[in-house]
């Protein structure tokens, strides 16, 4: 067998001879000594060799040398190297007829030289020590390639050649399938494969890939696939379907579940178990629960009829359906009393606590017409109620009533006053179901609230005495029939005469009944009608018209009023909201995404008016009609707000779809976002400006007896000008103002933001605006820290007890003295100790005005300070020695401590610290706690009466 190479044949050179390897196999090799005569150059060529695809080439070459050295006489010329070449080319060249023997075109891979060559002769012949180096060579493009070997003076053999390519193998990983892939035309290079998802799986992250390098191996995974829903994991890279009996519901590495009870799966591959007939689940109920059926129907009602209202009692169902979200719904009708014909009850009747979703199986109805047959029909449901062809299981009752007890009396008339007593009159009920017996009126003191007193009248006027002078009195009254009191009149506030007013100036009008002069009189009381006392809405005409009475509470005075008592919301909407045209809105970009749907940026072009950037909230379709009112509700309290601080509503669109709430755009969004954005890019006279602008709002929102309830740096929105103005009113409701502390108690269930809430308000739910003070110091706090979160991680039942345990957050990095000391302030547990957002506006101009009082940095506190707006602190600027100022704080028994340690005037008192007090002889911490506080306090007056100095 011959291999057929290409040699040089002008002159004797390489030659192919049979012989031996290191184990003594026979083979071919090339062999070529000539080493006496000078100038060699033999060539070798191969034939022709296929590239198949491959970049990069490497050659494994295993060859003998013999050492110069143990050739007698043998030449300077001797060489222990040869050369290794390449020629690229696209089809064969080189025969042994046409063979080119220059190293042009050529191009050399390497010089290679033998690490060991042997001298010793045996019997055999000679000791070979054979070498193996490979070598590597690329970019390769053409079909294929030559390689070549110049020998140019040494003795040697060549035993074998070996050229191949390297490649990464076909792989499945992160179930997905990578084909076979040649490396790179570098060692270095990595070649990018893209990897398909196996049978029944789905891509999880894409791109799918993975990198071959130039050793063949797959490196650095990206992206993935797993099992599709209804397939489970097998073997590392198998999916395997879910076998019956078995789901799985989506796509993921999880495994098959068990079908959960009351379901079942017939096939292979479910992604769900479908429920055995008679069980369901409820919408947003997980594939992976139960199957649940309808509960029975109530049992043993039992009814108590008091005249035109009745209790009706129920035990539960014997079965639930196994849930335990079973609620009961009322459904009543009015019959004809031979029973033939039922209508469902009047729109006025009154279920207590609710007609329908009850959890508890009790209710009391009322409103009802007197001697009336009614049917009540008490449905028990469920979750999956609706999802039963069956109408809902009940029991039914019938029910008459008796005598009717009159209606509310609609509003009361102040017909005179004087220092101690008060004339009051008012209408009869519309419904007085029987002749009226008379009338009962109740007082109290509104400010002292005792215990309320009645007086009895035969007419619709009364007049009360034994009153104090120039004190404000709430007044109810409600009429008596055979049937009993109906139902006590909205509470009403008059105030009797104080002693300086002139008794002529209210003259006691004689009230005749009957007369036109009554009329007369009852038109004058109108227009000069008193304030009522409570926004608590009851819902009929007559409390409606009461209430809007409110507007009138201070002439000049605007109240917001909360849209929430009104008894249609529409009614709300279009009283404080301004329409708009949805033609002149164009929806450019989502920029966010609210509670109820996206928030666009767009543009408002109205008629008459330039077009203005705005912000656009929408309203998702298929929302619920309660959605709709608490998504309008917040345009009907940004309508009432008019200030350079508070987000401007530009109006709504309700008359198509989507509904919009369209308010002014805020180029730079959020603060607390805009302060990270910018951290460390503003001056402190810039960042005092955004907290004066956010104080203002707040101001303007308190003299409206407006409680916001969710002020934090993430409610405030700033525009390019850096103008903060406060937003997001979900969280507020109207203050009542029938109790000397106005205040708004949300239900036990609420959502609280308890990082930015106040204590009270945590504990209690008391939100007031004392409250919305704390909320302003923690925004004071993340404006000073550019935005940094309030306690950091700690959690919210952490920050609830370190509050408790009277914990106050550090000043943020280079935060001035005088503004953590007013964050201090805003934090005093006692809510009667915080300043008003009067005060903090005024103290904010106060700092504006002297940039120097910002120049103090505040450092972490050992003890909490005093407030600095306390009014009990003195003026210590009036001090002339430090004996004066001891003597003030009353704390002289440490005037010689202080005299003796060196602290003689008051510019060193200002310097000292807890050391310096623990050091001349005041141990006593509450000494200490109120030394340090009084000199903090000495500090700011003098900087700031030093800064008047300067700029008079």
């Amino acid at each position: 067998l011959h291999l057929l190479w290409v040699t040089e044949l002008a002159k004797v050179a390489w030659e192919e001879v049979s012989g031996y390897d290191e184990n003594l196999n026979t083979i071919r090799t090339y062999q070529v000594c000539n080493v006496f005569e000078s100038s060699q150059n033999n060539w070798l060529l191969t034939t022709f060799i296929a590239r198949r695809g491959a970049q990069r080439i490497y050659v494994e070459m295993r060859f003998t040398v013999r050492d110069c050295s143990s050739i007698p006489r043998v030449p300077g010329s001797c060489k222990e190297t040869f050369n290794l070449y390449y020629y690229e080319t696209d089809s064969v060249i080189a025969t042994k007829g046409t063979a080119f023997w220059m190293e042009a075109p050529y191009l050399k891979v390497d010089t290679i030289a033998a690490d060991e060559s042997f001298s010793q002769v045996d019997f055999g012949g000679r000791l070979m020590k054979v070498n193996t180096e490979v070598r590597s060579f690329g970019p390769l493009s053409k079909n294929g390639f030559y390689l070549a070997f110049q020998d140019y003076g040494a003795c040697m053999s060549l035993l074998s050649v070996r050229v191949f390519y390297k490649k990464c193998p076909s792989v499945v990983q992160n179930f997905a399938i990578f084909p076979e892939t040649m490396t790179g035309a570098e060692s270095t290079s990595l070649v990018i494969a893209r990897g398909m998802c196996i049978p029944n799986s789905e891509e999880v992250d894409v791109p799918i890939k993975l990198y071959c390098n130039g050793d063949g191996d797959w490196m650095v995974p990206i992206g993935s696939c797993t099992c599709k829903a209804g397939f489970e994991p097998d073997n590392g890279n198998v999916c395997r379907a879910c076998p019956p009996g078995t789901f799985k519901s989506s796509q993921g590495t999880g495994l098959c579940l068990q079908c959960p009870s009351n379901s079942r799966s017939t096939s292979e591959a479910a992604t769900i178990c479908v429920c055995r007939n008679g069980y369901y689940r409820a919408d947003g109920e997980q594939p992976d629960m139960p199957c649940t059926s309808v509960p029975s129907g109530p049992r043993n009602v039992i009814s108590i009829v008091n005249e035109t209202s009745v209790t009706l009692e129920w035990h539960s169902p014997r079965e639930t359906g196994s849930r335990d979200d079973v609620v009961y719904n009322i459904i009543c009708k009015k019959c004809q009393a031979d029973r033939r014909s039922c209508s469902h009850c009047d729109d006025n009747v009154e279920f207590q606590p609710e007609q329908l979703g009850l959890t508890e199986s009790r209710v009391f109805i009322s409103n009802l017409l007197a001697h009336t047959l009614y049917t009540f029909e008490i449905q028990a449901v469920n979750g999956v109620t609706n999802k039963s062809p069956y109408p809902a299981q009940h029991v039914s009752i019938d029910i008459t009533t008796n005598q009717a007890a009159p209606s509310i009396v609609p509003i009361m008339h102040q017909v005179s006053s004087t220092m101690k007593s008060i004339t009051l009159s008012w209408p009869q009920p519309e419904q007085p179901n029987g002749i009226i017996l008379d009338y009962e009126l109740r007082y109290y003191e509104k400010v002292r609230h005792v215990n309320s007193t009645q007086v009895r009248s035969q007419t619709n006027t009364a007049r009360v005495d034994g009153l104090r002078p120039g004190t404000m009195y709430v007044m109810q009254v409600r009429a008596r029939t055979v049937a009993g009191f109906g139902k006590y009149s909205s509470k009403m506030c008059f105030q009797t005469l104080t002693d300086g007013t002139n008794p002529h100036l209210r003259e006691q009008l004689p009230l005749i009944a009957g007369s036109a002069a009554a009329g007369v009189v009852f038109i004058v009381s109108l227009v000069a009608i008193s304030i009522v006392c409570s926004r608590k809405r009851a819902y009929n005409k007559e409390a409606v018209y009461s209430d809007k009475l409110q507007h009138y509470r201070s002439p000049g005075m605007k109240i917001y009023i909360d849209p929430f008592t009104y008894e249609d919301p529409n009614e709300a909407v279009r009283e404080f909201a301004k329409e708009i045209d949805v033609s002149t809105v164009k929806i450019e970009e989502v920029i966010g995404a609210g509670e109820f749907g996206e928030v666009y940026k767009g543009r408002l072009k109205l008629p008459g008016k330039r077009e203005i950037y705005v912000a656009i909230k929408t309203l998702k379709a298929g929302y619920s009609e309660k959605q709709r009112r608490d998504f309008l509700s917040e345009a009907s309290i940004m309508g009432q707000f008019d200030h350079p601080n508070i987000i401007r509503l530009e109006g709504v669109v309700t008359k198509s779809r989507p509904v919009m709430i369209v308010t002014e755009f805020m180029e730079n969004g959020a603060l607390d976002s805009f302060l990270r954005q910018n951290d460390g890019q503003f001056t402190v006279i810039q960042l005092v400006g955004m907290l004066r602008g956010i104080a203002a709002g707040m101001k303007y929102l308190s003299e409206m007896n407006y409680v916001h309830r969710d002020l934090a740096a993430r409610n405030i929105l700033v525009n390019s000008n850096l103008v903060c103005k406060v937003s997001d009113f979900g969280l507020s409701r109207y203050l009542q103002e029938d109790t000397s502390d106005p205040t708004y108690t949300s239900s036990l269930g609420g959502k609280i933001p308890v990082r930015w809430t106040s204590p009270e308000a945590i504990a209690y739910r008391k939100f007031t605006s004392a409250s919305d003070v704390w909320s302003y110091g923690i925004v004071m706090w993340e404006v000073m820290s550019f935005g940094e979160r309030p306690y950091w991680d700690m959690s919210n039942q952490d920050v609830i007890n370190a509050i408790e345990q009277d914990y106050r957050l550090p000043p943020p990095m280079d935060c001035p003295t005088a503004l953590h000391q007013l964050m201090l302030d805003c934090w005093q547990k006692d809510r009667n100790a915080r300043p008003r957002f009067t005060d903090i506006v005024s103290t904010l101009d106060k700092l504006i005005r002297n940039p120097t009082s910002l120049k103090a940095v505040a450092s972490i506190p050992t003890i909490p300070s005093q407030p600095l707006l306390d009014r009990s602190i003195p003026d210590f600027t009036t001090f002339s020695s430090v004996e004066d100022w001891l003597a003030a704080v009353k704390m002289s028994q440490y005037r010689d401590n202080f005299l003796s340690s060196g602290f003689t005037s008051l510019q060193l008192v200002t310097q000292m610290t807890s050391e310096d007090l623990l050091r001349i002889g005041v141990t006593l911490a509450g000494h200490q706690k109120k030394i340090l506080n009084s000199i903090q306090s000495m500090h700011l007056q003098m900087s700031q009466c030093q800064t008047g100095t300067a700029l008079a």
